[in-house]
């Protein structure tokens, strides 16, 4: 495993709930990213651990890889890729994402 999936892995498996994203919950940098926080905040997802990949080239590169998923936001739970934001708008308005993330 190269280093940078070693860090995503890393950031993935230690913590419940990740969202990386463009900019921060406070500032999102991309419409997506705002979307995708503001459906966790619809959850009432507590605990969520962002990460800037603007921040972070490596990062930024290495997640689409991860996951085999093209666009960011990626949002994770419990260690499973969840989707993007289109996904999580989904599963949000079936009242299946509140659940998996109290769960």
């Amino acid at each position: 495993m190269s280093d940078v999936n070693q860090r995503i892995d890393d950031l993935v498996k230690g913590h419940d709930v990740v969202l990386f994203m463009k900019g921060t919950a406070q500032f999102p940098m991309c419409g997506f990213s705002g979307r995708a926080i503001q459906i966790l905040k619809a959850c009432g997802a507590t605990g969520v651990t962002t990460v800037n990949v603007l921040e972070d080239e490596e990062i930024r590169q290495g997640i689409k890889g991860y996951a085999n998923w093209p666009t960011i936001p990626q949002l994770y739970v419990k260690g499973e890729f969840v989707g993007g934001s289109d996904i999580m708008a989904e599963m949000f308005e079936a009242g299946e994402l509140a659940p998996l993330l109290k769960g």
